[in-house]
């Protein structure tokens, strides 16, 4: 079975609906359920997640949107080694160093991110949704 790991941006774009990106984030995780890929989240993310939802919906409806989201995507961890890994990496982003970091530690070869440009030394597959979606269409 395929695996992918989702980044933070492509679970918030969902939730909150962000315009030109929220369809996008829904169609990919319909496609993840339809086409049996196992789409993973590093807890690091979770948090971030939960931080911004909050702010923007309150305590209870994020709770209630992370529950709800972990019957799609899986949780992953981040450990020390996934830390120190990410702070040697040569990806500027700290938060993009982990995402990658915990992606290489579980052997997930593709990240799906908006932010393509930010995973430039990776050496990961990385796509948008769209992208994604299109490569994969059976």
């Amino acid at each position: 079975m395929k695996k992918i790991l989702v980044d933070t941006n492509i679970i918030l774009d969902f939730a909150l609906q962000r315009q030109d990106f929220g369809e996008d984030a829904k169609n990919l995780l319909l496609f993840l359920v339809k086409n049996q890929i196992k789409g993973f989240i590093s807890a690091s993310s979770i948090t971030d997640i939960y931080y911004v939802l909050r702010k923007a919906k309150g305590h209870e409806d994020s709770i209630i949107f992370l529950k709800n989201s972990l019957n799609i995507i899986k949780v992953i961890g981040v450990d020390e080694e996934v830390i120190i890994n990410a702070l040697n990496s040569e990806i500027k982003d700290f938060e993009d160093a982990v995402q990658c970091e915990t992606a290489k530690q579980n052997d997930i070869k593709i990240i799906i991110t908006r932010n393509k440009t930010d995973y430039k030394y990776s050496g990961l597959k990385i796509y948008n949704p769209s992208e994604y979606m299109n490569l994969n269409e059976k």
